[in-house]
């Protein structure tokens, strides 16, 4: 059988096919981007079985948004209880946690921003090689195609079979998945990556500042903790069951954190506040 020539013209268009392992020549990127899966429902795939569209999608987002948020809460509420074990005016409280809300949105957001931007970067150019490789050597590329299909488990004549086909259906998308991991729909956003770690942030830090302005003076502190360690519990607890696996541990890993981080910032405010230095 010969082996049929890949147009020089790459077609940037087309549905993207999704990759499902093995060997690739270049480093596996996550998506900030692909939350969801095609309309189309792959034939023989079980109703309840992620696939790696899903997967990727899925726990990229969940990892800005829980980390996100939990940095809020947690940060956030060890600074303004901090503050309370050393005065319980109103004043500082609110001074110190809108503060830290803001320093820390904005540091959440540009660390995401410069990190993703880094990825971001890489990916595309990743892409222009590949253009002009396969506009410059089309038949050696698919020659490698078939041969990384041949990696996977398919014999020789179905490799090259299969490389023909996707070549056909989405050159460029066929070789981003197969030797890279990834396709061009799935090129990660710095802008979208630093506001979902913003907003998830800003979220996190209302829940204590509020916790503690709202109570009697002398109910600040114990209201903020137990409103503070929910909030951890069910963070923890959604992150599990989106992520697919038990809670208990996520749960109580992250509520014991954060008991601690309160009890230490409360305990130094404490004693700063005993010895008249605040």
């Amino acid at each position: 059988m010969r082996p049929a020539r890949i147009p020089r013209r790459v077609p940037d268009g087309g549905a993207r096919s999704h990759a499902r392992g093995g060997r690739a020549r270049g480093p596996s990127w996550c998506s900030m981007s692909g939350m969801g899966e095609s309309s189309a429902t792959t034939p023989g795939a079980h109703p309840a079985e992620p696939h790696a569209a899903s997967i990727s999608g899925r726990l990229n987002w969940l990892r800005a948004g829980v980390l996100g948020a939990n940095d809020g809460i947690v940060s956030t509420a060890a600074l303004v209880v901090g503050v309370a074990g050393a005065t319980m005016q109103a004043a500082p409280i609110l001074a110190a946690g809108v503060a830290g809300l803001v320093g820390g949105a904005i540091s959440m957001a540009l660390g995401e921003y410069v990190s993703v931007s880094s990825q971001s970067d890489s990916q595309r150019a990743l892409i222009s090689k590949e253009r002009r490789e396969l506009a410059d050597q089309p038949d050696a590329e698919l020659d490698e195609l078939a041969g990384l299909y041949v990696q996977r488990g398919l014999t020789p004549e179905t490799a090259r079979r299969v490389a023909e086909e996707l070549t056909e259906h989405d050159v460029l998308a066929a070789h981003l998945e197969a030797e890279l991991g990834f396709s061009e729909d799935t090129v990660v956003s710095p802008w979208a990556a630093a506001g979902a770690s913003a907003l998830a942030f800003t979220i996190g830090a209302l829940l204590p500042l509020i916790a503690i302005l709202l109570p009697p003076a002398g109910l600040r502190v114990p209201v903020t903790f137990a409103v503070v360690l929910a909030a951890l519990a069910l963070t923890g607890f959604a992150s599990a069951r989106l992520g697919g696996s038990p809670t208990l541990r996520p749960v109580v890993r992250i509520v014991l954190g954060g008991a601690l981080a309160l009890a230490a910032t409360f305990g130094i405010g404490s004693l700063l506040g005993a010895s008249g230095v605040v």
